[in-house]
């Protein structure tokens, strides 16, 4: 055997085309290798820019010792999780039940011959450290005892899959009220830095975006304070890339100060769209020019192929970890001059830093600082940045995802209306249409080089048919509408789960996993069957077609089952079924040249959270807006629409 990684044209898998591990990509051939050697399968999951997955290919997957053991005792399966959403679900899922281990990445599971998983980890040492086995001493250990005990390890499928059915679920509760569940998160909240307490920290936008969506409902200041000191601490600290915008991970510490510094495509997503969300509510110039910053930094830095969005930045570059962000002090004395000690007023700087040894830029305080100080900080801010662009990059994952480049420009159609920029929007306009006409025959889920990668996975076909459902509510587009409809029952038939009463992760007749992958919790991005029903209620007030009401049914009663135990991680439910029993529509009538204005306000104030209709014919212009099926009368200016939304909506 060898290391056939050369043929993959996945950036993470070619990182590891020259490893001595005979690496293969998971596919029908190499699983069918490992039932007939009868071997057990090492699976490494990541992604091109894992800080971690770096390490443990450095330490491990280049030594020729450890190559060895691995080659001589396993099938080694190399699978990068951006490919392969589905499998990395379940796989994480597997860790937690089997050893009850938290998941991340690198993900490294030992599977039988027949692709079940059987024990795993994560990250794995080099040499025994703090109690904890070296990589090879757990090659060597998990290869004899699969040797001694194979026939009671393949016999575990029936009851893993049991326990996968059975997960998570309740007894159900088919009405309830959604915002206690909102309420109750709001202890486990960091309320001097925003976002969770401890350590490493996540910003988890989704979490926020729901808790600011009852705020928005209901005007409680208690729902208001987390998504402001959020937003605010993020954006003036060192998760926030000062000089050209952008978030990165996460941070190792609870001030937000010190990140792991890839940026990835869908930490950026979630940030822009609280961002817009709020602005949309609250006034805030400071934010304003963030979200300004962020989406200029990630559509001119994140281009791929065909003007779409590639993946992500690692952390890395020259083979340390931000070497390209971080300054020394004397360095930016250098550089700066006579600008330094302004600076300084803006950004926290010392001799020491706060990065071994160096310095990430963290705001300062910024309100006391005078109109003539704030245009000598920003000569600076362009200088560093200049000064940056000569240093060596971060490796960028190309590889274009559709669901994250479909959410992309429907969170840039949203910024658009918000900040009224006519150029962010006709630019947003033109990337549909590259994406639409990539998509005309078939709906995959990566692309590379202008080459089709990957099969499809539901969330694909639901962030577009997000995007195209928006197009219509923007601009009465019918033709985005019928695609829209269209492809919504092709999801249906592709990915319902009818055992489950779920849409499942891949096409239901294609898995070649030991499970369905079923996915009711949000991870990367909220998840599919959530979003899936978004758009149904939004189908249900357009089309009024029954079918819609009775997919809506189905997957609300199900969600149900799942929610007082697993809450948590399904605050996008939250938010969505809750937009679903208020069912706000608006509805435009008569002739509709003229309410272009009109249209605008409102889905500024409403997008995403409320179904635009449009009812074209001869008769004098007029809007009605209902709730559930309470309506309006007849509303014939932005004053009256305004006025009966202030007294009834809000």
């Amino acid at each position: 055997m060898a290391n056939i990684l050369k043929n993959e044209k996945s950036p993470y898998l070619k990182q590891h085309e020259n490893n001595p591990v005979d690496w293969m990509p998971w596919n029908k051939e190499t699983l069918l290798k490992a039932k007939r050697q009868k071997k057990p399968i090492f699976l490494s999951v990541g992604y091109a820019s894992c800080h971690w997955c770096h390490v443990m290919a450095h330490e491990s997957f280049e030594n020729p010792e450890t190559a060895n053991i691995m080659n001589s005792k396993f099938i080694n399966i190399k699978v990068d999780r951006e490919e392969r959403p589905d499998l990395d679900s379940i796989f994480q899922k597997s860790l937690g039940i089997l050893t009850g281990a938290q998941g991340g990445w690198p993900l490294s599971m030992f599977l039988d011959e027949n692709a079940v998983p059987f024990t795993g980890g994560t990250y794995f040492p080099p040499k025994q450290m703090q109690g904890r086995p070296s990589f090879n001493q757990v090659l060597d250990n998990v290869s004899k005892v699969y040797s001694e005990n194979r026939d009671k390890i393949i016999a575990q499928v029936s009851q893993l899959q049991n326990i996968f059915k059975e997960l998570n679920r309740k007894n159900a509760v088919l009405k309830q009220d959604l915002e206690p569940y909102a309420e109750k998160i709001i202890q486990y909240l960091d309320e001097e830095n925003g976002g969770f307490k401890g350590s490493p920290k996540f910003p988890q936008f989704y979490i926020f975006d729901t808790i600011f969506y009852f705020y928005k409902k209901n005007n409680k200041s208690n729902f208001f304070k987390p998504v402001e000191i959020l937003l605010n601490k993020i954006s003036s600290r060192g998760i926030y890339d000062q000089l050209e915008g952008g978030i990165a991970r996460y941070t190792v510490d609870d001030k937000w100060i010190v990140p792991h510094f890839e940026k990835m495509l869908y930490d950026n997503i979630l940030y822009v769209n609280l961002l817009n969300n709020f602005l949309q509510k609250e006034k805030s110039d400071y934010l304003k020019n963030k979200l300004v910053q962020t989406i200029k930094f990630i559509n001119l830095n994140f281009i791929s192929e065909n003007n779409l969005l590639g993946s992500a930045y690692d952390a890395d570059s020259e083979g340390i970890e931000g070497k390209y962000y971080i300054w020394d002090y004397h360095e930016l004395e250098n550089i700066l001059k006579e600008k330094f000690l302004i600076f300084k007023k803006k950004y926290l700087i010392s001799e020491s830093g706060n990065f071994e040894g160096s310095n990430i830029l963290v705001e300062n305080n910024i309100e006391n600082l005078k109109s003539e100080e704030l245009l000598v900080i920003n000569e600076a801010e362009k200088i560093l940045l200049n000064e940056r662009k000569k240093r060596v990059k971060p490796f960028f994952d190309d590889k274009v995802q559709i669901d994250l480049n479909c959410y992309w420009l429907y969170s840039n159609l949203y910024s658009s209306l918000l900040l009224d920029d006519e150029d962010l929007y006709k630019t947003t306009i033109n990337t549909i249409n590259i994406i639409s006409k990539k998509l005309t025959k078939n709906i995959y889920h990566c692309y590379n080089k202008d080459k089709i990668e990957v099969d499809v996975f539901l969330e694909d076909y639901v962030y577009y048919c997000l995007l195209l459902i928006t197009l219509y509510e923007i601009n009465n587009d019918k033709v985005s509408l019928d695609k829209c409809k269209n492809l919504m029952e092709e999801t249906w038939k592709l990915f319902f789960n009818k055992d489950y009463n779920l849409l499942q992760k891949n096409i239901s007749n294609s898995n070649d996993l030991f499970v369905n992958p079923i996915d009711i919790a949000d991870n990367n991005i909220p998840n599919g069957n959530s979003m899936f029903l978004l758009i149904c209620n939004k189908l249900k007030n357009i089309t009024n077609d029954k079918s819609w009401f009775e997919k809506i049914d189905i997957l609300s009663k199900e969600f149900n089952t799942y929610i007082n135990f697993n809450f948590s991680q399904m605050f996008s439910y939250l938010k969505i079924i809750d937009i679903c029993e208020e069912n706000i529509t608006i509805s435009f009538h008569g002739k509709l040249n003229e309410i272009e204005k009109i249209k605008k306000n409102i889905l500024k104030d409403f997008m995403g959270n409320i179904s635009i209709i449009y009812k074209e014919s001869e008769e004098d212009f007029f809007a009605i807006v209902c709730k559930n099926q309470t309506c309006s009368e007849k509303l014939k200016t932005l004053y009256d629409i305004n006025h009966y939304i202030q007294n009834n909506l809000k």
